[in-house]
């Protein structure tokens, strides 16, 4: 593709996000597969150009309001290339000539708006902290402190973080494996299986994955499944396992042995968890589906159980990293309808515990009504319950846990996703 056409087509998969109500993945994965023509370099290419736009929608709106051009996908391409890609009128002249494949030729009031911002950036001291941090007005009261901080690194991409999977290699097995096919990585500082790969690379397309050796996974999340303590023999839940990747991490720890249920709402999450395992090789894993939290087989099993993950369902805030068209997707009363939803998870999750079991609450939240009140409130209820201090479990994070014991997983201080994880135990 010519930098002309490559501008068009980011201009076009913005319209097609504008215009459909799905994830920004899903969007763009269904404009590149209706387009095969287009390479994998320039694939790559234009998926960074959509995606870098996306984490600086607020600043480009603030600026094409200031200059009174519409906010839509040209205006936010031709205000991106001036603020961010180092492009003078001239340069951006030569791009929009309205030839094949190229944006139509700019207007007169373009050409205007666009003299006005040669030499400036895209940050600017007038811009509100909300705009600045790329977060909707009504989040930013709710954010923990600092918030600035917090806002910038969720901003930032997000870094390549695969899990080993031990049932086929060890960690320096697959760091060595990937290293024979020309992928550089490290051991990841926090989770004891991790590594992190360096730059943008197309795992799926190697062997270590295909054989199973290596998941992608952040290592916030290897964390809360590590902290399950999921051992051999032990009966154990996911509770709302969507595609299985806590699952998979589950089903290592165990070695392939004892009992592991995976369960969801949604067959299709479960189905992509069913290629998942068995290309890690776990055999260990029976996938249910439930009408929904109160589903009547829950029921007949309680207290049946060692360990249950529940990876509530939840704002999704900690993993604007990877999806930067959520921070726009979430409101308010959304929030108000998944709070009691997650204390009614918890709440069934937790009669599947057996005496002396260990119940892990988990989001990628890091809005306190999600996380650590919720906790509060279910152990306010649940008499037998008690939360353990993760300091004691994992001492190197323990900068990242609460008065409480529970521990906050945060881009900005950790370099993980944002993550929250409570460790609570049943009294013998």
């Amino acid at each position: 593709m010519t930098p002309a056409a490559r501008i068009q087509a980011s201009i076009e998969v913005f319209e097609a996000i504008a215009a459909d109500s799905r994830p920004a993945d899903q969007v763009v994965s269904d404009y590149l597969r209706s387009r095969r023509y287009i390479g994998a370099k320039d694939r790559r290419a234009l998926t960074q150009m959509v995606y870098d736009r996306m984490r600086r929608l607020a600043r480009l709106d603030w600026w094409l309001q200031r200059l009174g051009l519409p906010l839509d996908p040209r205006s936010r391409a031709l205000a991106d290339m001036a603020l961010t890609g180092g492009r003078d009128l001239r340069g951006l002249e030569a791009l929009f000539t309205g030839g094949r494949f190229a944006p139509s030729a700019l207007s007169k009031a373009e050409i205007a708006s666009l003299r006005s911002l040669e030499g400036k950036g895209i940050d600017h001291p007038d811009q509100p902290q909300a705009v600045g941090g790329e977060c909707p007005d009504w989040l930013v009261p709710r954010l923990p402190a600092p918030a600035p901080a917090l806002l910038q690194a969720l901003c930032r991409a997000a870094p390549l973080d695969l899990r080993v999977n031990s049932l086929k290699a060890t960690r320096a097995e697959a760091k060595a494996a990937l290293s024979g096919e020309g992928i550089d990585s490290t051991e990841t500082a926090l989770s004891p299986m991790g590594l992190r790969v360096e730059g943008r690379r197309n795992i799926a397309a190697t062997k270590a994955f295909r054989e199973g050796l290596v998941e992608r996974q952040d290592e916030g999340s290897q964390l809360a499944a590590h902290l399950v303590e999921a051992k051999p023999g032990e009966r154990v839940v996911d509770f709302c396992a969507g595609a299985g990747g806590k699952s998979l991490a589950l089903a290592a720890a165990m070695g392939n042995k004892g009992s592991l249920l995976a369960l969801d709402v949604s067959k299709a999450r479960l189905d992509r968890a069913g290629q998942r395992l068995r290309r890690a090789g776990a055999f260990n894993v029976t996938r249910r589906v439930l009408s929904d939290h109160r589903d009547p087989w829950l029921k007949r099993r309680k207290g049946g159980f060692d360990r249950v993950l529940v990876d509530a369902p939840c704002s999704g805030l900690g993993a604007w990293r990877r999806n930067p068209d959520a921070r726009w997707r979430t409101q308010p009363e959304e929030l108000e309808r998944l709070v009691p939803l997650q204390q009614e998870i918890l709440t069934s999750a937790a009669r599947l515990v057996k005496a002396g079991g260990r119940l892990v609450y988990v989001t990628c939240s890091l809005l306190a009504e999600e996380n650590e009140a919720q906790v509060q409130a279910f152990l306010a209820k649940a008499g037998d319950f008690e939360q353990q201090d993760i300091a004691t479990l994992l001492p190197d994070c323990a900068d990242a846990v609460d008065s409480f014991g529970g521990m906050t997983l945060r881009p900005d201080r950790e370099g993980t996703d944002g993550f929250y994880v409570a460790v609570l135990q049943r009294q013998a």
